[in-house]
């Protein structure tokens, strides 16, 4: 919405008449608030990788939690890859995230990034 519209609906709302008519509409039972939850998208356009053992998650509680942020959890790392969860015992997946200078994440790290 730009500046000119959202001034326009400020201004509509201010007015006497608007109020008016919000207020029968609400006396004949309209609901006037909004019931949609607010959607969580940070991780939207951001793939993870998980490699090594997880000890705070679960491999699925874990990928359950990206894409229900928007994320997507993969299994392998490339270049297009946003961040490596390393849990202990991480290997390949972690070093080839070192060689391309991608962000490696302990699980603390991650949780951090959850809340």
């Amino acid at each position: 919405m730009g500046a000119v519209t959202a001034q326009f609906i400020l201004d509509w709302l201010a007015s006497p008449q608007s109020q008016d008519l919000l207020q029968k509409l609400r006396r004949a039972g309209v609901n006037t608030t909004c019931t949609e939850e607010a959607v969580d998208d940070r991780f939207v356009g951001k793939t993870f990788v998980l490699t090594g053992t997880l000890t705070r998650f679960d491999r699925k509680s874990a990928e359950e939690m990206i894409q229900a942020r928007g994320g997507k959890a993969s299994n392998s790392v490339s270049k297009k890859t946003a961040y490596v969860v390393a849990g202990d015992a991480a290997g390949s997946k972690l070093q080839k995230a070192q060689e391309l200078g991608i962000p490696v994440l302990t699980e603390d790290e991650f949780a951090a990034l959850l809340e």
